[in-house]
């Protein structure tokens, strides 16, 4: 039984893999499996020709069913663990492996026994008082809000767009998935968003990505058996939300299957006594350091992935654009960050199938090293990224051996195949230089 799934587009350079895939089909019924065995349809609907703007306040739930939470198990010890995904990225090589396997909405034991992983507390130069630990910025009441990271699985194909939430997230991943498009791990700890979305399902790089945030919450829609297997075995809480339909919203004006939504604050709910702060992910200071300076970015995912992060100096902030339009979010202001983090990795395609057209599972390499290029304050810095384990968090190193320091601020992270070649643009506009 295939997951939610059904963004998958035409092949593209980095997704050999995908080359029999057909473009999306909005109009086709997609089925999720839930605890019990009991299928639930998303209905046929087709999406409005126009973008309506999102409020709160939709009906609650999955199919209008909350389905029964799944038996709880103990989270294995870190090295189980490491062990188990290592066993899976090995797998990853396997040539022409392609079971077809069915999507459960299984949930993740809460706060087994099991330590986070060693990541540097370092914020140099950090204003004065508490600061957020995954922006650098400093907090708007007393102290730092005492909760975990919430990380929140985003769709971020074309007719998923505009999405909730993100502008108000401390961290946004962008993954490569199968189909040539791509997908959002939004991170929240500061901010409380109303409305984060739309919500689809998980991918085994989310373990890689979310392993080094302190154990945070991880809210997605489903996904295939074997990935729903990593997470259960992974460095997070896994809040599925087909198995708990009472959190999510689904607002007016949005089609299946990207009308699911939740507020942070419901998905914060679901584990109420987890009240400790992540460690920061990043270092962080207000000194620009030095770099070469651009005006934009290119990272050319694929046709409906094409990627351009601008230059605005007056707002200090990089704007987003996708082939050439404006991304905007569901409140209508264009998607800025302060930070990007574009980070070169080796990708290899299986063992499994993501959807019923023939898409295989696209593995992304995140431990290792690799060719690293940061921007901020409209200028970029390369280097390379590290990391010896999944256990242990991503450093970030410029070419003269000195740690690359982040301006505090919200920072994307562009998880990028080796074969896409990412373009920097000088400010003369005739100078472009091709990464890595």
């Amino acid at each position: 039984m295939p997951d939610d799934d059904d963004d998958t587009g035409a092949p593209e350079p980095w997704d050999r893999a995908t080359e029999a895939v057909p473009a999306e089909d909005p109009g086709g019924e997609v089925t999720q499996s839930v605890p019990g065995d009991v299928t639930q349809a998303i209905p046929p609907t087709t999406p409005p020709t126009a973008t309506t703007p999102l409020a709160a306040g939709g009906a609650l739930g999955v199919g209008g069913a909350t389905p029964a939470h799944a038996v709880s198990r103990p989270a294995r010890p870190n090295s189980q663990r490491a062990l188990i995904i290592a066993v899976v990225v090995a797998a990853v090589l396997v040539v022409g492996a392609g079971i077809a396997l069915a999507v459960t909405g299984g949930t993740t034991p809460k706060k087994a026994a099991g330590g986070t992983p060693n990541i540097p507390a370092t914020t140099a130069g950090a204003p004065a008082g508490p600061t957020c630990p995954l922006t650098g910025v400093a907090t708007t009441g007393a102290s730092v809000p005492q909760r975990p990271a919430l990380a929140v699985k985003v769709d971020n194909y074309p007719q998923a767009r505009p999405q909730s939430g993100i502008d108000q997230a401390d961290i946004v991943f962008e993954e490569p998935v199968e189909g040539g498009i791509t997908r959002l791990v939004a991170v929240f700890q500061c901010q409380s968003p109303a409305l984060i979305g739309p919500i689809r399902s998980a991918r085994a790089v989310d373990v890689q990505i979310l392993d080094q945030l302190s154990r945070p919450i991880l809210i997605h829609a489903g996904g295939i058996n074997p990935v729903l297997d990593l997470l259960q075995n992974a460095n997070l809480i896994d809040d599925n939300v087909f198995a708990h339909g009472s959190i999510v919203q689904n607002p007016p004006g949005r089609y299946a299957p990207y009308d699911t939504y939740v507020s942070a604050a419901a998905a914060w709910g679901l584990d109420p006594t987890d009240t400790t702060p992540p460690k920061p992910l990043f270092t962080y200071s207000p000194t620009t350091p030095a770099g070469t300076p651009v005006t934009s970015i290119h990272i050319p995912f694929t046709g409906t992935n094409n990627t351009l992060w601008t230059w605005n100096a007056a707002r200090g902030r990089w704007l987003l654009s996708y082939s050439g339009v404006p991304a905007m979010d569901a409140d209508g202001a264009q998607i800025a960050t302060t930070n990007i983090v574009v980070q070169t990795v080796h990708v290899t395609y299986g063992p499994w199938l993501e959807n019923n057209v023939g898409g295989l599972e696209v593995q992304s390499q995140m431990t290792g090293s690799g060719p690293v290029t940061v921007l901020r304050d409209g200028v970029a810095i390369t280097g390379t990224w590290q990391r010896p384990s999944v256990n242990d968090p991503t450093t970030l190193t410029a070419s003269d051996g000195s740690t690359i320091a982040l301006q505090p601020g919200q920072t994307w992270v562009e998880i990028v195949p080796s074969t896409v070649s990412v373009t920097t643009t000088s400010p003369t506009a005739s100078s472009t230089t091709t990464h890595p």
